[in-house]
């Protein structure tokens, strides 16, 4: 790559670099190693025809000044040609800076190498030349002619490939990522205008001062370069190290299950934030290249250190926002996931933690976007004092909603019910399908949906909390036996112990109080079977069942309607006998 010398690196020309960080380091040393050897033959090259000046020089001690011009022009232009074959190495393509064919590299290193050697030799060489040796005017005139013909020729190249470069920088934007983490596709769109207003400023600067304009312009596209290779780099090592997998302790990871994904998560938003802020730099690093802003100026000036440290000031808060929910959401959805035994939450717990979340999720955002707004210089006192007087407002015209929300709080802490409940609610009767802060659904035997507000509750009957009864009140004629007819609900009770569905849903033996009624109608008495929550149905259509055989079989009768019939009596108190008299013998046929 350098001046007559030979560099080989690792690897044969042809061979294509794989992929990997040892390569990279390893490429970047070659390249590194072939622009110093290449600047030292340069630097050797001047102090020879140097030291050659001093001994032709007036005494000895001085060098000619055409011999100054003379080897400043030389330095000038040897250093942009080093730096010219650095980027499209023809000789050792494995260490060329960008992406393009070996004849795309040829073409474009021997125009540049051309432009630069017009460019620097007339305006630092030509032109004090001949303002020495003719006229000022007549220098200034050359450098002006000689930097038209290299703008003109300049913007002409570049105009009549612009289509075939744009067309190599997509199918190359097409396979990989590597301009500032962005693909090429975007650079060649606008590498033309970028290329010419290059040589714009090349031009404008030729004219202004002409003896530095060239040094200027290696300078700043050094630095640009630098700013762009080095900011491309820092996001390709950003993208390698972040796209790994975040793996916290076993120990943390028992306690928070979640935490490790949610971590995880916020990579992607880490990565665009980090390279969004390189690129910020960049373009600060490429604008003080130009001369167009001075950053170490404005980073000495108290603007600029007030912007960093309100910067600083703010990554931090934004930093303990994300850690702080982090936690908070870890801990809180954990508790919403499933429990050890798999057990899932009850709808009380994933409601309220719901709302713990939400709460904490308003609380945080609301910090940070104060403690933010403060950092950067507003006053968050009138935002604080208007907040107070709108949340006032609010709670005046939803007081409604507020008599909705307070009581369902308290409800569900107080485990009032959960879904799958069977409840009665506001003379509603049924089972919960849905729980919010503000609202129960209840679904009832019919099929139908009430949605009751928590307001309209007084009273919530729940019949599935710890266990449930099947209580059953039997009513059995006057002329049956109270004992003969318990013995026959204890029978039936046994049988139905017998059943293996049920039978593990009754946790007692079966209770019978005695009777619990005399009327016209007979004797009622009350059973009491203690069953699981929400088995008492079941059960109780199973015993019914039974206790209905156990009757049938034994002759108990249950008791029909009566009929008292009074005929009324006479004045001695004596009322009218009735005679009743059966008939036998079957119906006669028609």
């Amino acid at each position: 790559m350098g001046a007559g010398l030979g560099w080989d690196a690792t690897a044969s020309p042809r061979a294509e670099a794989p992929v990997g960080m040892p390569v990279l380091y390893r490429r970047a040393g070659a390249i590194i190693g072939a622009v110093v050897i290449d600047a030292l033959v340069v630097l050797l090259a001047a102090a020879a025809a140097y030291a050659a000046g001093v001994r032709g020089g007036p005494d000895g001690v001085a060098v000619d000044p055409l011999v100054a011009v003379f080897l400043k022009a030389f330095l000038a232009v040897e250093i942009t040609k080093v730096l010219v074959r650095t980027v499209f190495s023809t000789r050792y393509p494995h260490l060329r800076l960008l992406p393009m064919s070996d004849e795309m590299a040829r073409y474009w290193n021997r125009w540049l190498i051309v432009l630069v050697m017009a460019a620097g030799y007339g305006t630092m060489l030509v032109d004090p030349v001949l303002a020495a040796a003719l006229s000022p005017a007549l220098g200034r005139l050359a450098a002006l002619v000689i930097m038209l013909g290299v703008y003109v020729y300049a913007v002409g190249v570049i105009w009549r490939n612009r289509q075939r470069v744009r067309e190599k920088l997509e199918h190359s934007g097409s396979r990989r990522t590597t301009f500032l983490g962005t693909s090429p596709r975007l650079l060649a769109r606008v590498w033309h205008w970028l290329g010419i207003g290059y040589f714009t400023v090349l031009l404008v600067v030729s004219q202004i001062d002409p003896a530095n304009a060239l040094p200027f312009m290696v300078a700043a596209t050094l630095q640009t370069l630098l700013a762009t290779g080095v900011g491309s780099l820092a996001i390709v090592l950003l993208n390698a190290l972040l796209a790994k997998p975040v793996r916290v302790s076993d120990e943390l990871r028992a306690r928070l299950p979640m935490l490790e994904n949610r971590l995880n998560s916020y990579v992607p938003a880490t990565i665009r934030f980090a390279g969004w802020v390189v690129r910020i730099v960049v373009v600060l690093l490429v604008l003080d290249a130009w001369r167009a802003f001075n950053l170490s100026r404005w980073i000495a000036s108290d603007a600029g250190g007030a912007a960093i440290g309100v910067a600083v000031n703010v990554a931090i808060v934004l930093l303990t926002a994300a850690l702080a929910w982090t936690v908070v959401a870890s801990i809180i959805e954990h508790r919403l996931s499933l429990r050890e035994g798999g057990r899932m939450p009850t709808a009380r717990e994933k409601t309220l933690l719901s709302l713990f979340r939400n709460a904490a999720l308003i609380v945080i955002v609301a910090m940070t976007v104060m403690v933010v707004l403060s950092q950067i210089g507003i006053d968050v006192a009138p935002l604080i004092a208007g907040a107070g007087v709108v949340g006032l407002a609010v709670g005046f015209g939803a007081q409604k909603l507020v008599q909705d929300i307070i009581p369902g709080v308290f409800i569900q802490l107080e485990n009032g019910m959960n879904e799958n409940d069977v409840v009665q609610v506001a003379g509603v009767f049924g089972t919960v399908e849905k729980m919010t802060i503000r609202s129960v659904g209840i679904r009832t035997l019919d099929g139908g949906y009430h949605l009751v507000p928590f307001s309209s509750v007084d009273v919530v009957s729940n019949h599935m909390r710890d266990f449930s009864y099947h209580l059953g009140e039997y009513t059995i004629a006057h002329r049956e036996s109270i004992d003969d007819a318990m013995q026959h609900m204890r029978n039936a009770f046994a049988e139905l112990m017998a059943d293996e569905a049920l039978a593990p849903e009754i946790l007692e033996d079966i209770s019978i109080p005695g009777v619990t009624a005399v009327n016209e109608k007979g004797a009622t008495i009350r059973v009491l079977i203690k069953t699981r929550p929400g088995m008492q149905w079941a059960v109780q259509r199973a015993y019914n069942r039974l206790l209905k055989q156990h009757f049938s079989a034994a002759g108990i009768e249950l008791p029909y309607p009566h009929m008292v019939v009074y005929f009324g009596q006479d004045k001695q108190g004596e009322a009218p006998p009735v005679r009743v008299a059966m008939e036998g013998g079957q119906p006669a046929a028609n």
